[in-house]
C-alpha cells in the first residue's frame, strides 16, 4: 500500500507542476483585461486547483503512514526526517492554502482582469514553494524523479 501511494504521490507531482504552469501561462497575457473569462480559462484553473487537492490527499495520507515521518524529538536532527516531518508538509499546506485562496478569489471577483490577476499570483507563488518543498533527487532528501 505505502508503494502504490508514494508512485501515485510522485508521479502525480509531474500533472500537478504541469497544470498549474498551463493556468499561470493562460492567466499571464490576459490580466489587462478586455479578454473575456471564458469556460476553458477557468476548467485550466480548476484542473490545476482538482489536481493539486488530490495530491495533498495523497501526501497526507503519506504522513501519517510513511517510515520518514518519525514523531520523535530526534527527528529535528536529521536533514531527511526533519524536513518530512516538518518543512514538507508545512510548505505544501501553505502552496495548497495559496492556490485554493486564488482560485475562490478569481471565481468571487466580477472583473475577468482580476480574475486573471488572482491565478497568476496566486498560483504562482503557490508553484514557486511547491517547486522548493519538492524533494528533488539532487537535495539528497530521499526523493527520485518518479
Amino acid at each position: 500500500m505505502y508503494e502504490i501511494l508514494t508512485s501515485a504521490h510522485s508521479g502525480l507531482r509531474w500533472l500537478v507542476l504541469a497544470t498549474l504552469v498551463i493556468a499561470i501561462i493562460n492567466s499571464f497575457g490576459k490580466t489587462r483585461g478586455g479578454i473575456t473569462f471564458s469556460a476553458k480559462d477557468k476548467k485550466k484553473a480548476l484542473f490545476a486547483l482538482i489536481f493539486t487537492h488530490i495530491q495533498f490527499v495523497l501526501g497526507l495520507i503519506l504522513y501519517f503512514i510513511s517510515p520518514k515521518v518519525v514523531f520523535d524529538a530526534a527527528s529535528m536532527k536529521s536533514d531527511v526526517l526533519r524536513f518530512f516531518l516538518v518543512e514538507h508538509v508545512v510548505m505544501m499546506v501553505l502552496a495548497v492554502a495559496l492556490i485554493t485562496i486564488g482560485y475562490s478569489k478569481a471565481k468571487r471577483t466580477a472583473m475577468d482582469g482580476k480574475k486573471f490577476k488572482s491565478i497568476m499570483v496566486f498560483y504562482l507563488l503557490g508553484l514557486l514553494i511547491i517547486i522548493a518543498a519538492i524533494p528533488w533527487p539532487f537535495r539528497d532528501l530521499g526523493g527520485s524523479w518518479f
